[in-house]
């Protein structure tokens, strides 16, 4: 691949319109007042609507959630709040559908006291 063609493909964020969600609050798809993957993917076509090129989504992982999610217990699995690693799957492929990108939030150099390599460390 030519670096030009890279650099296209690389760098599609500097002029994009990119939307950040934090799942809990921004639409809720069961009725019990918190919002989830689901109602992300219920919204996109309003998002799409909007002209937005990417989702930047707020943490959704297994967490105490102490501090808005950022305190990750397991990385690995959707927190039940927000729904099931399916509906992660599902927003991923209905937001590529509608030609949206999604950029994961997640900060690696530090997970929450309810992490196994904690207790482990103890």
């Amino acid at each position: 691949m030519k670096g030009s063609s890279l650099a296209a493909k690389t760098l599609w964020w500097r002029n994009s319109a990119i939307y950040q969600i934090y799942p809990r609050s921004f639409q809720d798809s069961n009725g019990d007042g918190e919002g989830d993957l689901r109602g992300v993917i219920s919204r996109l076509e309003y998002l799409r609507e909007l002209g937005i090129d990417a989702i930047w989504l707020s943490p959704f992982y297994q967490s105490p959630n102490k501090d808005g999610g950022y305190d990750v217990s397991d990385p690995r699995e959707v927190d039940p709040r927000f729904g099931t690693m399916k509906d992660a799957e599902d927003l991923i492929n209905a937001a590529h559908e509608h030609q949206i990108k999604i950029i994961v939030d997640i900060v690696p150099n530090h997970f929450s006291t309810e992490h196994r390599w904690f207790k482990e460390a103890l």
